[in-house]
């Protein structure tokens, strides 16, 4: 029944993406006729063209040279999950979710796969998070009085998920590296801020649904202690020149990465595993990674290149900027808003509209920091909506949508603010 029903829920997830991906096309393609047919513009479909062989050409360049950098830091996240880090943040998570989920006995089996779920998710391991999720669902749901109905729960487990969570943005360092940004990691402290801002108006959304008594103890203790750092981060920086405030954020950044590596070999010293062993299994991961998304990127960054080749893109952002302007807003932020849109909906698109800001307007501009930024504090909410709900059969899932989308729209507006101040 699970499987026939993540069967059918991802089924309707592709689709939804499958009618995206085609309608970018179609809508260059239509685009295209309107500007030779009544515009008189001959070289359209010449530049069409010359989009899509450019676009897929840069896919697989971007591809090829994700290669060394994805190999080592799966490679080390290997090294940490077998140093103990993992175990290190589910023994740290656990009396916090015993807390908001009292409905779940501490000694259930899904409590264990919830806190590993999110551990993994923390560190930035998604195949072993959504496995991890699957399986947390699959048992919530043998503690759920009604089967088609999504549980309290089940929609916390879920807006924790979908709110982006990750402490530790691998993927994204790597496409900055890739892409020749001077200080690849300056963006960390920015995603850290803005998806604390995620994760806290989804869970705050939620335990005021659910009534979850945030006056607790416990509750109040991690609480305060997630605001206290976040608050202390945002003084600090907020309080110095924008410059200096870039300068420091890149060595705070470098620093604390630096850090987490030599914390995961220090584990597996501590632990007497073979950490070098265990770095080139997580390696070999690396690789078949970056030949995995080259299909997907090759997809969805020529989709998006004909669309931008087209003028339609354009066309779209002028029109944001032209609301924009007339409320008096300083209209950079719209040049990173397709991220926004799409990333609810699909990883792979989101991560092309990304990229494709890094190649129209340079990595380090301030487009493309504001839509990494986003891109590292927003999830896809839809799927995983669909893959977890859809793998125990739940059909009414009540408010967790509306949670999970007020999750990530916190996350963007957040994300924007953070970076205005930052890099703007």
């Amino acid at each position: 029944m699970g499987f026939a029903s993540l069967y059918r829920s991802y089924n309707t997830y592709v689709l939804l993406l499958n009618y995206l991906w085609v309608g970018f096309f179609l809508a260059a393609f239509v685009s295209g006729l309107v500007q030779w047919l009544w515009l008189g513009d001959a070289e359209i479909f010449a530049r069409l063209m010359q989009a899509v062989f450019d676009s897929a050409k840069a896919a697989f360049e971007i591809s090829l040279g994700l290669t060394g950098a994805l190999a080592f830091w799966l490679g080390m996240l290997r090294v940490g999950e077998r140093g103990g880090f993992l175990g290190l943040l589910t023994r740290g998570l656990s009396p916090l979710l015993r807390r908001v989920m009292p409905q779940v006995p501490p000694d259930h089996p899904a409590m264990g796969a919830m806190v590993m779920n999110l551990s993994a998710n923390v560190l930035g391991l998604d195949n072993a998070a959504t496995p991890l999720g699957i399986k947390a669902m699959q048992e919530l749901q043998s503690l759920n009085p009604k089967p088609d109905t999504a549980s309290d729960a089940q929609i916390l487990f879920f807006v924790i998920n979908a709110s982006s969570i990750t402490l530790f943005p691998v993927s994204i360092l790597v496409f900055r590296a890739q892409m020749g940004a001077a200080h690849p990691a300056d963006v960390v402290i920015p995603i850290l801020m803005a998806t604390f801002c995620s994760t806290f108006v989804g869970f705050t959304s939620v335990a005021l649904r659910q009534r979850i008594a945030l006056r607790d103890p416990v509750i109040l203790v991690y609480l305060s202690g997630f605001v206290l750092a976040v608050a202390g981060l945002a003084l600090y920086f907020g309080g110095l020149p924008q410059d200096e405030m870039q300068r420091n954020s890149a060595a705070f950044s470098n620093l604390l990465l630096f850090s987490l590596i030599a914390l995961f070999l220090a584990g597996a010293v501590r632990r007497r595993v073979n950490a070098y062993d265990a770095f080139v299994e997580g390696a070999k991961e690396g690789f078949t990674t970056a030949i995995t998304i080259l299909p997907y990127l090759v997809a969805m960054l020529v989709a998006i290149g004909v669309l931008r080749a087209s003028g339609l893109l354009e066309a779209i952002m002028s029109g944001m900027r032209f609301v924009g302007d007339a409320v008096r807003l300083d209209v950079r932020f719209v040049d990173a808003l397709p991220t926004a849109l799409i990333k609810p909906f699909s990883g792979s698109g989101a991560r092309a509209m990304m990229l494709d800001s890094m190649r129209a307007y340079g990595v380090d501009s301030f487009a493309a920091r504001l839509a990494t930024v986003i891109q590292g504090s927003t999830e896809t909410t839809f799927y995983v909506l669909a893959v977890y709900f859809g793998a125990v059969g739940v059909k009414n899932v009540k408010y967790a949508v509306g949670c999970g989308l007020l999750a990530d729209m916190a996350g963007v507006v957040a994300a924007i603010a953070i970076t205005y101040r930052f890099f703007g």
